[in-house]
């Protein structure tokens, strides 16, 4: 009798911990918390390229979080113009655009003075013109395009970027992580 209630608990508890390690793997995530609406200014943006994801930060503190499409070939750092990456690195907003060809947009202040001196080397342009900014405006608001298509840009939907417009002042920091 002892040896069968052995068993029985044996095969409850490795059916608890199936039980659980499924819960843990297909149980629906609770999204990130929005919290842009409960703030003013945001200080901090990091964009996690490999993961498609652009976070803003108040103080340390995650306030959005969006899906984005990056360059149409965002592997790697930006090194010339046309290349179609998105750049790497520490950068800040430096202006802001109401009527580019896409819905609002964010200047970065890329390329820095490390990033022409690394492509003269080369004999190489570096580029220029990197923005955070929505769709372009003859989509009107409510379509996408999929994918990474971009030029070495993040893009956002249209009403993301008007959340993020609100928020980001010239100055805010601006993460690029592969």
């Amino acid at each position: 009798m002892l040896r069968k209630l052995k068993r029985v608990t044996g095969v409850l508890i490795v059916a608890f911990a199936l039980g659980w390690a499924l819960w843990e793997t297909y149980a629906p995530k609770p999204s990130p918390v929005n919290l842009a609406d409960q703030v003013d200014r945001i200080d901090y943006i990091l964009i996690e390229k490999s993961k498609r994801r652009l976070s803003a930060h108040r103080k340390g503190q995650q306030v959005l979080q969006y899906s984005i499409a990056l360059g149409f070939a965002p592997i790697g750092d930006k090194s010339r113009e046309g290349d179609g990456k998105t750049p790497e690195g520490l950068f800040k907003i430096n202006r802001r655009n109401s009527n580019s060809s896409f819905h609002l947009s964010l200047g970065i202040d890329y390329p820095r003075p490390e990033d022409i001196a690394r492509a003269e080397a080369l004999g190489l342009n570096p580029g220029g013109d990197i923005f955070i900014h929505g769709q372009p405006n003859r989509l009107g608001n409510h379509l996408m395009l999929p994918g990474d298509w971009t030029a070495g840009c993040i893009a956002i939907s249209n009403s993301e970027m008007v959340a993020l417009w609100r928020l980001a002042d010239l100055g805010t920091v601006v993460e690029i992580r592969p």
